[in-house]
């Protein structure tokens, strides 16, 4: 199994003079047979997340068990089947979908739906990956608004305000100061303070959290920028999921992890054949799981 990690199976059967599609059927049958003694009877916190695997919309969505960092289950889609149909198979796992207490997803309606109807008891959390990515993008559409009045100042500035101030490299950090003082009023710089003034929010204690976030909320729909007013509308909609972080204080960064390992190997094999490969290979790479190998 370690060497299935390492190379792409088709590599691995040139190597021993086989067919892959036999060494799939054998990777398939051990996962299988793996999973069937998967204790769920302990998981009470869950990640999910979707991830990509062909072109054109493909997809594949991975729950993770928050404590444990571990792949619990993966199905293709991305819709509410996805819980309804984890349940199931935490259920088959000895797990009961009422021990459920917190979920950490992105914003999908499809993914809060699933979770209000198929794990009643759990509390989302939406990833902060994913609420960061919405005020990003709100970011760079002031940025190129007011590119296109002003497109020499602006030129190749992208990352510089998408980016942490400690992240910048030597030269994009004098390139932001040059901005800075170039023009006090730069629309793009003012967005870039409001998304940097949201950060905060996570160092917020729960008791202070909302009373933040109602400030920040004040500042950016007066801030008469109306990607900025939009981003907080969507913040606002999602409130209690996005509140919810000053207590779980879970998110999803784990499973991005995951994800980025998944994604390299889809690329060194230059894809999977089928779906059912693709989740085979997720659960030999993140499933944490005790094969019973012949020696």
């Amino acid at each position: 199994m370690t060497l299935a990690k390492q190379m792409p199976v088709n590599a691995i059967a040139r190597l021993v003079g086989e067919h892959d599609t036999r060494l799939w059927r054998i990777l398939k049958h051990y996962v299988d047979e793996a999973r069937k003694h998967l204790d769920m009877s302990e998981v009470h916190r869950a990640g999910v997340d979707e991830t990509s695997r062909k072109k054109h919309h493909q997809y594949v969505s991975v729950v993770m068990d928050l404590d444990q960092s571990s792949v619990l289950y993966a199905t293709e889609g991305k819709g509410a089947e996805v819980i309804e149909s984890f349940a199931q198979d935490l259920e088959a796992h000895g797990g009961d979908r009422s021990n459920i207490e917190e979920v950490c997803c992105d914003m999908s309606p499809a993914f809060i739906s699933g979770v209000k109807q198929y794990l009643p008891e759990a509390q989302l959390t939406f990833d902060k990956f994913h609420v960061l990515k919405v005020i990003n993008e709100a970011v760079d559409k002031v940025r190129i608004e007011e590119q296109r009045q002003q497109p020499e100042l602006l030129k190749k500035s992208k990352y510089i305000w998408l980016k942490n101030p400690d992240n910048l490299n030597d030269h994009q950090k004098e390139r932001l100061a040059s901005l800075r003082l170039k023009d006090l009023n730069l629309k793009t710089a003012r967005a870039y303070h409001i998304r940097l003034n949201f950060q905060d929010f996570w160092k917020q204690s729960p008791l202070e959290a909302e009373s933040f976030l109602k400030r920040w909320y004040f500042w950016a729909t007066h801030s008469r920028l109306e990607p900025i007013k939009q981003a907080a509308y969507t913040i606002k909609r999602h409130w209690d999921g996005v509140l919810r972080w000053a207590t779980s204080r879970i998110n999803n960064g784990i499973l991005e992890g995951i994800n980025s390992l998944i994604q390299a190997a889809k690329a060194r094999a230059r894809g999977y054949r089928s779906a059912r490969n693709f989740i085979t290979m997720i659960y030999i790479i993140a499933g944490k799981l005790e094969f019973d190998l012949p020696t």
